[in-house]
């Protein structure tokens, strides 16, 4: 699938690529709107459908992915709530294989995320991946989430890698294309991004349901 000897730079995302989203859809989807219920006197059904519309908005956006804006618009203490269930945060499996195999190979390994820094510490905390790489990265460092395009060129101009010569693994298509249309060549998505969930169709891109098909040889 990867000529890996063509490859000198790998760029990983971290939710739904090496982590499992299940733990974020769980916190978005029922955890949060079950506090914010409880805090404002409403049903579980009426919280969600004051939320969801409000999620759906910020998709995309820096914003999404900020604890501190969603802290401050819904009067909880996101990171926090985080805390609270932070057992469930879990690697997707065969992820630390991968990692090892990349370890031993000598790629120049990024993590590369849309997480915000308190969410992208408890995480690295959790799961003892922070050796792994060389650079860890959160878009909230240059102000654009990676769906955008101006992330892209940042990132680059503070850690040059050579398009042509760079992998991109990715659970989102949004990213994927913005990362293509910067004109990264290696790029491939995440079929299974929540264990709990079925398996995606993805057309457009390569896809794997685990690192086991991109194993570096």
């Amino acid at each position: 699938m990867i000529k890996w000897e063509k490859i000198e730079t790998v760029l990983l995302d971290m939710d739904g690529t090496l982590l499992d989203l299940n733990f974020d859809n769980h916190f978005w989807l029922e955890f949060v709107p079950k506090r914010f219920a409880e805090k404002n006197g409403l049903s579980l059904e009426q919280a969600k459908q004051q939320l969801v519309p409000q999620f759906r908005k910020m998709e995309g956006k820096l914003e999404w992915y900020c604890l501190d804006y969603w802290s401050k618009t819904l009067n909880l203490d996101i990171a926090g709530l985080k805390v609270e269930i932070a057992g469930l945060i879990s690697i997707l499996p065969h992820v630390m294989d991968f990692l090892d195999a990349l370890y031993q190979s000598h790629h120049k390994v990024l993590l590369v995320t849309n997480a915000h820094r308190d969410s992208l510490a408890l995480k690295m905390d959790k799961t003892c991946l922070k050796p792994f790489f060389d650079q860890i990265i959160s878009s909230h460092d240059y102000g654009y989430s990676k769906e955008q395009q101006e992330f892209w060129f940042k990132l680059q101009k503070k850690h040059p890698f050579d398009l042509q010569k760079t992998l991109l693994v990715d659970d989102s298509l949004a990213v994927l294309t913005s990362a293509k249309c910067f004109g990264i060549k290696h790029l491939v998505s995440i079929s299974c991004p929540d264990s709990q969930l079925e398996k995606k169709e993805i057309s457009g891109f390569l896809a794997i349901e685990d690192f086991r098909e991109l194993m570096p040889v």
